[in-house]
């Protein structure tokens, strides 16, 4: 790794604000933002509607944390390949503006400080949820599936799908049925979003040896895949509807409408594996798809978004009985 990274000269920080900036690029903020999202969809199910302010705010802070930490260690571990890679060349290890050794501890000390944070102000089967995340996408993920395994993507996507647990137990002190169909959905959710962008960018997964499923098994094959994982999510997200009764009405409707253009797309793609425009978009709309998916799951969970379906239900239901008695 440092033989490779020794071909590129550091590049120097000429302020306070360029060291900060680099330390932020490492913990990955765009992937953080996606986790955050899922974590309050969890809080907000768990609580059914009603988070109190201060755990939100610390809970996502706590989570926040650990996933920098992870992918802070996730940088380390990969900078060879990322100096190799056309798009993450730039990142603070393989660019040289931050020594791995100051990553690592940069890395535990976001690693503690939620750690401590989590089992304070919530408790600690959040904190330990968080911190198996970190271990997780490190250990199963970075070290031993990515560079070995075509499957990496399908058992990996375990460790993206343990926020909205870290939520859900940061509310409840539990883990019940909703929570692991929580996990579940983000874990079907994960092979075709990622693979969609293995299938835009295969030729650099080729060039550093990542073997993924569309250098390994082709593009076509990989469509196929994300077709059938996209078949088989949509129904699973109705699952919070019936039989969990867990989400309502609003929440049926619409997780059906972004289901629908989620398969739509995942078509397109099974029509044209290696339309690299279409495998994009479908990457792109399948990160709008779960921040969406959350949205509505939040909005159905407030109070006052069950009072107006129950409402709506009881005048619809007074409404067919009267019509059933003047007919009859």
């Amino acid at each position: 790794m440092q033989e490779v990274i020794s071909h590129h000269l550091p590049r120097r920080h000429d302020n306070i604000l360029q060291v900060l900036k680099s330390y932020y690029q490492l913990t990955k903020p765009r992937i953080i933002l996606l986790l955050l999202i899922t974590t309050a969809a969890g809080m907000w199910l768990g609580a059914k509607g009603e988070v109190s302010p201060l755990l939100l705010f610390v809970t996502l802070i706590g989570g926040a944390l650990a996933s920098g930490a992870a992918n802070a260690i996730n940088c380390i571990y990969d900078s060879d390949i990322d100096y190799i890679m056309e798009r993450t060349r730039w990142r603070p290890i393989p660019s040289g503006r931050v020594k791995p050794r100051d990553a690592l501890i940069f890395a535990f000390t976001l690693a503690a400080t939620s750690f401590t944070l989590l089992t304070v102000f919530a408790n600690l089967l959040a904190a330990l949820l968080a911190m198996s995340g970190i271990v997780f996408y490190v250990g199963i993920y970075t070290h031993w599936l990515k560079r070995h395994s075509v499957q990496n993507i399908v058992i990996g996507g375990a460790a993206g799908a343990i926020p909205p647990l870290v939520g859900w137990a940061a509310v409840t002190g539990e883990l019940s049925w909703t929570a692991w169909l929580l996990f579940a959905i983000i874990v079907i959710w994960t092979p075709p979003h990622f693979w969609a962008l293995a299938i835009y960018i295969r030729d650099e997964y080729k060039e550093v040896g990542v073997p993924m499923l569309p250098v390994i098994e082709g593009n076509e094959e990989t469509a196929k895949q994300i077709w059938v994982y996209s078949l088989i999510l949509i129904p699973m997200t109705l699952l919070l509807v019936y039989p969990l009764h867990a989400s309502g009405a609003v929440y049926a409707v619409l997780a059906t409408l972004l289901g629908g253009v989620f398969i739509k797309k995942a078509w397109l793609l099974l029509k044209e594996p290696s339309n690299r425009d279409v495998a994009r978009s479908l990457f792109k709309y399948s990160i709008y798809y779960m921040m969406l998916l959350c949205l509505v799951m939040v909005i159905d969970s407030l109070p006052f978004t069950r009072g107006i379906t129950t409402a709506v239900a009881d005048n619809l239901q007074t409404f067919i009985g009267s019509a059933i008695a003047i007919l009859s």
